[in-house]
Parts: C-alpha cells; sequence; structure tokens
C-alpha cells in the first residue's frame, strides 16, 4: 500500500494516505502522519457506508470488503471534486491491490490450487512455509457434488458445518461441485469418513432440498498427496455413477474390480464379452432371469438362501440357473464361473453406460 500511494501522489500531486479499521495511518504519501490515530473518523466512514465521505479537509473512501466493516479506507487531501475522483481510484486500485494480496496468501486459495494441480510439487513446500501450513497432517478430501439443482448457499451450510479454517477447507469448485478438505486423526478409517459423508448428506438435504452424491478420496499423509485425493473422490463418483448407481456415497476404497474396468479401453471389454460368452449374448437373457442371478449373487451363491429370498421352490432355482447354464455355458453354482459371470455383467454395464453418454 505504501509504494502505491507514493506511485499514485507522484502522478496526482496529492497527499494520499490509508487507514485501518481503528483509523490509525498504516500508509501516506507524508510519512510524518505514519502511525497517526483518528478514531472518530473510523466511525465516521463506517457510518458513511460505500460512499466518500468529505471533513476536516479530507475525502475518504472505504476500500471493498466482503464483511459488515472495513478493513481500510484510503483518504485524499481536499474536499473538491478532484479529490474525490482521486479517492474514488485509489480506493478501486487499492482494492483490487489487497484482494490479490489476500488470494496470494490464502489458505483455502493455496488448497485449492493444490488440488487441482495449479501450483508445482516444490512451490507447495516454499508457499506452506509461508502461510505457517502444516505439511504432514493426514487429510482427507470429500467430493460433494449437487445434483437435480444447485444452490450457492450449500458453501455456506458446509462453512458452518466445519467452521475451522485453519484445519478443515471448504472450496467451490464449480457450479455443481463443492469440495471439503477435511483434517483428520491418524489411523482414522473409512467408517468415519462415511459417516462425516453422510452428516453432510443430510444437512444440504434438510436445509436446502437438495440431494447429492459425495465421493471420498483416500488419506493424504502430506500436502502433495491432496492432488491425489481429489482425483480419487472424482474417480469414486464417476465409476459409483456406472456400477453403483443406488448409493449416493462412494468411497475410492470400495470401489474394488470397478474402478480397474473402469480404466479399461471399450474395445477390449467388448473382446472380453464375446469371449465370454461364446454361445449367446448376455442380451439373450430377459430381466426375470437377469434378477435372479442378482439375488443368487447377493446371496453368496447359497442355493437354499436364494429360492428363500425370491420365494419360490429350491427346484425352480435350479432349473434357472440350468438354463443360464444351457444359453451361456457359464455354471454359476461354481465359483470361478460366478466370478467371470460377475465381471461380464459389470463389463456390460460399462459398455452401456458408455454407449448412452455418447448419443
Amino acid at each position: 500500500m505504501q509504494s502505491t500511494v507514493l506511485q499514485m501522489k507522484d502522478a496526482t500531486n496529492r497527499m494520499i494516505g490509508v487507514i485501518d479499521s481503528a483509523g490509525v495511518v498504516v500508509a501516506c504519501s507524508d510519512l510524518t502522519k505514519m502511525g497517526a490515530a483518528y478514531e472518530d473518523i473510523a466511525s465516521q466512514i463506517y457510518d458513511a457506508g460505500d460512499n466518500p465521505l468529505k471533513i476536516g479537509g479530507y475525502t475518504y473512501k472505504a476500500l471493498v470488503t466482503s464483511g459488515l466493516r472495513f478493513d481500510y479506507a484510503v483518504f485524499v487531501d481536499g474536499e473538491d471534486a478532484l479529490a474525490e475522483s482521486i479517492c474514488q481510484l485509489a480506493a478501486i486500485t487499492l482494492s483490487n491491490a489487497k484482494k490479490f494480496y489476500d488470494e496470494k496468501h490464502d489458505k483455502a486459495t493455496f488448497v485449492k490450487n493444490i488440488i487441482l494441480d495449479n501450483i508445482l510439487s516444490g512451490d507447495i513446500y516454499v508457499r506452506s512455509h509461508e502461510l505457517n501450513f502444516p505439511i504432514d497432517v493426514p487429510r482427507v478430501v470429500f467430493l460433494i457434488r449437487q445434483i437435480d439443482k444447485t444452490d450457492i448457499a450449500a458453501v455456506d451450510v458446509l462453512q458452518n458445518m466445519f467452521p475451522d479454517k485453519q484445519r478443515d477447507f471448504v472450496l467451490s469448485v464449480s457450479e455443481q461441485d463443492l469440495v471439503l478438505v477435511k483434517e483428520v486423526r491418524a489411523h482414522s478409517d473409512a467408517k468415519e469418513f462415511i459417516r462425516i459423508a453422510k452428516t453432510i448428506e443430510e444437512t444440504i438435504n434438510s436445509e436446502l432440498l437438495i440431494k447429492t452424491v459425495i465421493g471420498i478420496g483416500t488419506v493424504a499423509e502430506s500436502l502433495k498427496d491432496l492432488a491425489v485425493s481429489y482425483k480419487e473422490a472424482e474417480s469414486a463418483l464417476e465409476v459409483g455413477k456406472v456400477f453403483d448407481t443406488e448409493k449416493s456415497i462412494i468411497s475410492y476404497e470400495n470401489l474394488g474390480i470397478g474402478r480397474l474396468i473402469y480404466q479399461l479401453p471399450t474395445t477390449l471389454c467388448e473382446m472380453f464379452l464375446s469371449e465370454v460368452f461364446k454361445k449367446n449374448s448376455i442380451d439373450a437373457l430377459d430381466q426375470e432371469t437377469l434378477f435372479t442371478i442378482q439375488k443368487f449373487f447377493e446371496n453368496n451363491l447359497n442355493v437354499s438362501e436364494t429360492s428363500r429370498k425370491l420365494f419360490v421352490h429350491r427346484n425352480t432355482l435350479v432349473y434357472r440357473l440350468e438354463k443360464i447354464k444351457k444359453i451361456t455355458g457359464l455354471d454359476l453354482r461354481e465359483f470361478d464361473h460366478a466370478i467371470v459371470f460377475k465381471v461380464a455383467l459389470m463389463v456390460k454395464k460399462y459398455l452401456s453406460n458408455n454407449e448412452a453418454a455418447f448419443f
């Protein structure tokens, strides 16, 4: 600020200064005024709001601020129209400079730059030292995606839930996506993360009537690993959209084989299906048969338990399994065949999702 007011003084030939919210002169082209206090002026600037204040031979203008009370105000020698114009321009210039400075040194912006890969890994350590930001503290990234509709108030809801801005960071990364970078205890487990995500989901839904899906990354042991945790949370949402459509909270650690399938090229997936189903395509199975297969997998290939859940006789289920074997060549009562069939169903679902996204 001191450098800026000196340059402006040379250009305008007017004394220009800055006072803080307590009325103390913190920068001035007249160095003799540095440190002087004008508490009564500060209160009058506050009352003037966004309007210039002309009093005592000076024109004052508060810098733009997001809070209720101004942080700094510019003052210029004189109460004439030119003094007001200079004061307005100085306020705009210093407001922009202050905003840039705050963003440069703001921890939330720093964290956002890390997760979005907008900062070099070598610079992370330098900047963390400047901000006194702890490096080796375990943190987890939660990616909260608003569906059906969005509301900017969701940011405020999250910030109220996690008010410690030195440990937890709520970031807006797109119109529908919010990110919570949360500091966690050492050896925290996935159950605790899911509990946190469930609380977030319920709170946003109850306060804003917005449905969300939440992806959870793995624990980042260091600041540089936050970008990895964020990408994992993104992957959790993308993979979950294909294989776990009924779930609203998906942890990267629990994606299982779906994560591998999602990374395969479609040509390889199509080749796999053609090799598995040599007799007939998987499309030859009707919906009732597919539902039977799903229940059979859910009950760990147990014929008696599956027949009980389907409310059918055991022999009826055996007949259906024989029919599946005849159509596909795979006997689901055999563990190896069941694994192949389960993977094939997931691959088919992945390909169908890709086709829908393409069209």
